[in-house]
Parts: C-alpha cells; sequence; structure tokens
C-alpha cells in the first residue's frame, strides 16, 4: 500500500496523509513528505505544490478509505480478537500455536510482535495503528493465512484503530488498575473494552471470564470460569513445573495438564479450548496438543539457578503481579525474592499497589528500574513505597545490579521472581532505548 502517514517513512510516489495526532501533527510534516517524494497530499488545511485533496478530517478520511477498499477481503479471514488488563498475551499465543500444530495457517499480531508461521517483526504496540493493522492484514491475506489471533488494547479500541475490522470470536479476560493516565477513570477503561463486541460478525461468538467482577457488562453467548459457567473450571493444582485442571462442559469433566505454571494460565488456556472447540476440534484433541506448546517468551520463564530458580514474567499490573505471587506461593519450598519496579510517564495510580502487593506476598524486594523514561527514578520508588509498613526490601535502581543482588541472595529451593519487563529487549532511561533484558541477565549468572 503506498499510503504513509509518517513522512520519514515516504518513498517516490507514496501517498502523504497528514494526521492529528496527540503528540504530532502530521500538517508539520507535509514539506517532508514532500522532498521525500510524496507525489499526492491529503490534509485539512491548504493546497500544496503537488496534487492535493482537502478534506475535513484526515483520520476519518484514512479510516473510510481503508474500510471501503480493504476490509471486506480482510473479514473473508477468522478473525480472534482478545481484549482484556491481562492474559492478552499468552491466550493469543497458545491459540496461535495450536492452530500450527494442526497445520492450519495462521497468524498472531500483538505486545509480542507479529507472527506468521514464525516471527515477521516487532511491533511498536500491542494494537498498531489502523494504517499498520491494514497492511499485517493485507500481508495476512497474501499469505493465504486462514485465521488471525489478535491482541486488542483500550487504547486501539477508544482511538478506533480497528474502524472496518469485523471479529468472528471476541473474549474479555479481565479488567484491572491500569492505563488510568490514558483513560480518565475506570468507567471508561471499561467502556473502551466493551467495543470489541460490537465489532464482530452476525454469527459471532461472545466469550466471558464470568469470574471477574465486570464480565456483567458485556453481552456474550460462552462464559468460562470457576463459576457457574458453559466451561466451568472444578479443582487445580499447582506444581513448580507445571499444573493441573479439571473442568465441566456439557456434563462430560476433563482433566488438562500443562507444562506451565501459574493458576492464571488455567484462564489462559481454557479459552483456546472453547475457540478450538468451536471452530470443530475435540475437546480432547486441544488438550493433547496443550501438552506441547510453550508460553511466549517472558511469561512465567523458568530458569534453574543451582538448586534454586528464577522466572521472569511481563506482570506489570497491580493484578497480574498478585497472581504472579500468590501462583508461585502455592508451590514454593524456599523464599520468594521479587525484584520490580514501575515504568515512568505511566499511570501512576497503581505504584502504591504494587509495592504493598510484593512486600506482602514476598519474603524480600528489591525494588528497582523498569522503564523509567522522562520520569526520575527515585520519584518513581518514592511513589511505590510511600506509606509502606513493610521493611523487607530495598532499593537498587540498577536493574542489572538489582538482579545480581537478587541471584547472589539465592538459597536451596528459593525462588527470584523478576517482573514487569518479560519479553522486552530493551530499557527506556530518559529518551534513550537501551539493550537490556531479563532473561538475558539471568543466564549470564547461571554461565
Amino acid at each position: 500500500m503506498n499510503i504513509k502517514t509518517n513522512s520519514k517513512e515516504i518513498k517516490n510516489n507514496d501517498i502523504f496523509i497528514a494526521l492529528r495526532g496527540i503528540k504530532n501533527d502530521g500538517h508539520n510534516y507535509i514539506d517532508d513528505a514532500i522532498n521525500n517524494g510524496a507525489s499526492y497530499i491529503v490534509n485539512e488545511d491548504k493546497k500544496y505544490s503537488k496534487p492535493t485533496l482537502i478534506v475535513e478530517d484526515t483520520t476519518k478520511f484514512l479510516n473510510e478509505f481503508l474500510c471501503s477498499n480493504f476490509s471486506t477481503l480482510i473479514n473473508k479471514m477468522c478473525l480472534i480478537g482478545i481484549t482484556g488488563t491481562n492474559g492478552k498475551t499468552t491466550s493469543c499465543f497458545l491459540i496461535y500455536e495450536l492452530l500450527k500444530k494442526l497445520n492450519i495457517k495462521c497468524a498472531y499480531i500483538g505486545t509480542i510482535g507479529f507472527y506468521i508461521d514464525e516471527k515477521i517483526k516487532d511491533l511498536n504496540n500491542t494494537t498498531p495503528d489502523i494504517l499498520t493493522l491494514y497492511n499485517l492484514l493485507l500481508e495476512c491475506v497474501n499469505n493465504d493465512v486462514k485465521v488471525v489471533v489478535m491482541e486488542v488494547s483500550s487504547h486501539s479500541l477508544k482511538q478506533n484503530r480497528l474502524y472496518g475490522i469485523k471479529f468472528d470470536y471476541v473474549v474479555f479476560t479481565n479488567l484491572t488498575k491500569d492505563h488510568l493516565d490514558f483513560h480518565e477513570n475506570m468507567f471508561d477503561y471499561l467502556e473502551s473494552k466493551k467495543k470489541l463486541f460490537s465489532m464482530v460478525k452476525s454469527n459471532a461468538l461472545k466469550i466471558v471470564n464470568i469470574d471477574d467482577s465486570y464480565s456483567n457488562n458485556f453481552e456474550y453467548n460462552i462464559s468460562y470460569g470457576f463459576k457457574l459457567s458453559d466451561y466451568q473450571l472444578l479443582s487445580y493444582k499447582l506444581f513448580s513445573n507445571g499444573l493441573v485442571y479439571r473442568f465441566k462442559y456439557k456434563n462430560k469433566k476433563y482433566k488438562v495438564k500443562l507444562n506451565v505454571v501459574g493458576k492464571f494460565n488455567i484462564y489462559n488456556s481454557i479459552i483456546s479450548i472453547i475457540i478450538l472447540n468451536n471452530m470443530g476440534v475435540s475437546i480432547r484433541k486441544s488438550i493433547k496438543l496443550l501438552k506441547k506448546v510453550s508460553l511466549p517468551n517472558g511469561r512465567m520463564d523458568i530458569v534453574k539457578i543451582k538448586k534454586a530458580y528464577a522466572i521472569i514474567d511481563y506482570a506489570h499490573t497491580p493484578d497480574a503481579v498478585e497472581n504472579v505471587l500468590n501462583s508461585v506461593n502455592e508451590f514454593k519450598k524456599g523464599k520468594v525474592i521479587t525484584i520490580i519496579g514501575c515504568g515512568g510517564s505511566r499511570d501512576k495510580t497503581k505504584r502504591k499497589d504494587m509495592g504493598l502487593i510484593s512486600t506482602n506476598l514476598s519474603d524480600y524486594v528489591i525494588f528497582t528500574n523498569d522503564n523509567p523514561r522522562d520520569e526520575n527514578p527515585i520519584d518513581i520508588v518514592n511513589d511505590i513505597i510511600n506509606n509502606l509498613k513493610n521493611t523487607n526490601y530495598e532499593i537498587i535502581l540498577d536493574r542489572r545490579e538489582a538482579i545480581r543482588k537478587g541471584i547472589s541472595m539465592l538459597s536451596k529451593n528459593d525462588i527470584l521472581v523478576i517482573l514487569g519487563k518479560g519479553h522486552e529487549e530493551y530499557q527506556v532511561i530518559g529518551n534513550v532505548r537501551y539493550h537490556f533484558n531479563d532473561k538475558e541477565e539471568v543466564l549470564k549468572k547461571c554461565i
């Protein structure tokens, strides 16, 4: 597609559409686009030296252009959209991995990148901007992809980045405190999530986690959870190297064994069973295949360190941190040492909760940098420890040093839990991205 909204990406004969963004106004870069070879300009202001179309709203124009020209083709694929505060990445990736094992041509779009058969590229956002998204979906069409599994963020729903896309399956996982730097309040956050359930085809399945307190705000036709539901979870056991759970569907009981840890992965995996069952794959077949799939990088990623363990996870919300640490406490045999921080220039309201949860559920905590961005790291940590009554913590702002200290504290059967960054290959300090990966740092100490 020879349409661009970033002047730096313009090549000869491209069309440049000047969007008015929150941080950048594309109208300021029209001259750059022309100098880079743009042959046609769409804007809201005036005529330029190149052929120009003046419209009232360039964002609306782009959305309607993409929808009218490409949505019919894209919507012929089976589209699966999963939204919620936590669980999107793992749920989507498990479905993607299962479909691959069934030799169904599929794609994944989300936090850890864009995949068709294997990873194609990294993405800047969980759900990309609408132009990038349409380009990715057209790439799926061109590669004869049958099913696309997509993480759908509240940001993208509020900003209408999925305009014209209609889903065959939509899933709501949960809603907990997050992104309140972007959303006005929890009501606005919820209303954004609910939009996904209106972006569906006529025969779509709407799937909801009935255990979540916000589930009654959604219209759905399939439910799952420990409460009375269509796919009702009955019991579970957690181990240091996996988990077992049982559920009931249509009066039949099933047992699932997974080589992954964490109670929350019960919820993540049942979603894949539900969707595949409704795609015609038997429940027993899905259960058998689930034993052979692994979680995406940075999700309950376990590294053995002599006679102890490190677990690396992306958990960066109070609920996710609580879920991880509760799960670890269910199967621990020694101490739990946690390394955690909070991102800068993001929702500050959750920081105090993160400090309270991590110190309550750990034997010891090391507070460190996450991605401080343009905030003073010590200000972030002070927000985390504000009013903490527990004293079982220390502060080491250098994340590399914090990981080294955590490893040095391990004794037999102890577990070092490193939270917040998971799969990320970078750390953002100021306006600079430095290479950094939690698992890589742990492995350095294991060699």
